[in-house]
């Protein structure tokens, strides 16, 4: 009998953090190196640890993807080539994470935001461990129905103090 491996957790990354991930300076855009150590765009960290695919899966919906685009073409002036790419990218990462790409249903009216519910609809449908998020009508929920909402920056340095802590065993 083979026992199964760690299973990942699921996690969800708000809009803006996959937005801060490339329009931060310090962005280590297409390699995602992990902590430890950090690497001081904690949006960025935030994609290395998904990229790693150990602890967490990555979950993300259409709507996610969309205004991670929008924000990136018409705020940020990100080329069209590169947009998709990057909604690629971060497609793969979810389904290589042991996440995906899925439209939950329309079930949370806890925020008086329609985009930060929409965010959370999501993390109701998979089970989010937690969300990640630098919105404050987010992060003022937290935790949300029992699931922390953590900026980019709280996430990252308990990853990288988890991963140091393991190592030195």
């Amino acid at each position: 009998m083979t026992l199964p491996g760690p299973v990942a957790n699921p996690v969800v990354f708000d809009v803006n953090v996959l937005v801060q991930a490339i329009a931060t300076g310090n962005s280590p855009y297409l390699s995602w190196p992990s902590p430890p150590p950090t690497s001081g765009n904690p949006f960025a960290d935030c994609l290395g640890i998904i990229n790693d695919a150990a602890e967490f899966a990555l979950w993300l919906s259409p709507h996610i993807l969309d205004n991670t685009v929008r924000v990136l073409g018409a705020v940020v002036g990100t080329p069209k080539d590169e947009l998709d790419d990057y909604r690629d990218i971060l497609i793969e990462m979810a389904d290589a994470s042991g996440g995906g790409v899925l439209s939950p249903p329309r079930t949370v009216h806890d925020c008086h935001d329609h985009e930060d519910n929409l965010v959370l609809d999501l993390a109701a449908e998979v089970g989010a461990l937690l969300i990640v998020s630098e919105d404050v009508d987010l992060t003022a929920m937290s935790p949300w129905r029992g699931v922390p909402v953590l900026r980019a920056r709280e996430f990252t340095a308990r990853v990288d103090g988890m991963r140091r802590h393991s190592r030195r065993r």
